[in-house]
């Protein structure tokens, strides 16, 4: 038996209508002694039924997600549901607050801190509320994320934790309900995954993801992607009717990311100039960045090829790059 987490939850999860509140994670410092951190959560119930859990601001700085869920929080109506919808739009709230992937108070990177520790950090205490009371509710999470700060990303669905031996059909059958332009799988982590999607691995619950853009802004294809994902999903549990379905303007696109050859990283600091762009075709060998050297403008750059064939699926932002930094990664498509 798990030990009980130290957060408190304003709302009851078991009750019918529409609730909102916060879940209370409380923190003790110098300028507020008996003080909690505010966590917002909505909550929205009709009966029995399934339960749907979306959750945004994992990273502070992904914001399609956020805006979303928002959005979802104000117009969905009880009376139109059967089950149980929660929404935890800003999930590590002393990130989102900040705008930064991780947290400002302890530096937690709340998507590798699963499964948390209820007497850790804030981040870790986050993780082991999500990971031990939220996700044992669900029959699907859905984690909303995008390339934030430094990274933009096709705009995309994605299932993590794939395998290929057909255990992963009711997945695949979710990613397709979603209706994205763009979907990528990316095979089970054989290792200890300290992602939510770990967790939701461990408890047995469906995932799915989204990689929705990015770069530190909100862009209007992104968004449109995320909420008609949110409501098909939601129709394909049956929360919703079959008639609030919406279809994708395009058939969906199935990629499949591997290893580390679908990745480019930066050779050495420098300015970066990408040779390629989002959703292009590429072939092994090809350039993909040339690192230039602008404090000394006579040194010649330095190009990095990509590995493998493949559509760019995401690519550095920041001009500026360090030995190690992500540049692009690939995807090839895949029939599922």
């Amino acid at each position: 038996m798990p030990a009980a987490s130290r957060i408190v939850s304003e709302v009851d999860f078991t009750r019918d209508g529409k609730q909102h509140g916060y879940l209370r994670l409380f923190h003790s410092v110098h300028a507020s002694a008996y003080g909690f951190i505010p966590i917002p959560v909505v909550v929205i119930r009709n009966g029995e039924g399934p339960t749907a859990l979306f959750v945004a601001g994992n990273h502070g700085d992904e914001y399609e997600g956020q805006v979303a869920l928002a959005n979802l929080a104000r117009r969905l109506d009880p009376a139109r549901i059967r089950g149980r919808v929660i929404l935890l739009p800003a999930a590590n709230l002393p990130a989102a607050v900040a705008g930064r992937r991780t947290s400002p108070l302890d530096e937690g990177n709340l998507n590798r801190s699963f499964p948390g520790d209820p007497d850790g950090t804030v981040t870790q205490q986050i993780a082991y509320y999500i990971e031990h009371a939220l996700v044992p509710l669900a029959d699907l999470v859905c984690d909303l994320h995008s390339g934030g700060s430094s990274l933009m990303y096709l705009p995309s669905a994605q299932l993590p934790g794939y395998r290929p031996d057909g255990s992963s059909a009711p997945g695949i059958a979710a990613l397709k309900a979603f209706a994205a332009e763009n979907a990528y799988i990316v095979e089970a982590n054989q290792g200890g995954d300290r992602t939510l999607a770990g967790a939701c691995a461990r408890a047995g619950v469906l995932s799915l993801g989204t990689e929705a853009g990015g770069a530190g802004h909100v862009t209007a294809v992104a968004l449109r992607m995320v909420e008609r994902g949110v409501v098909n999903l939601l129709v394909h549990l049956g929360i919703l009717p079959e008639s609030d379905r919406i279809a994708a303007p395009t058939p969906t696109r199935y990629l499949e990311v591997g290893g580390a050859e679908y990745y480019v990283y930066a050779p050495d600091n420098g300015l970066y100039e990408p040779l390629a762009e989002l959703g292009e075709s590429v072939m092994s060998g090809q350039p993909a960045a040339r690192i230039h050297f602008p404090e000394t403008p006579w040194a010649e750059p330095v190009m990095v090829p990509f590995l493998h064939k493949g559509i760019v699926l995401c690519k550095r932002m920041p001009g500026r790059t360090m030995r190690g930094d992500c540049l692009f990664h690939l995807g090839t498509e895949v029939a599922v």
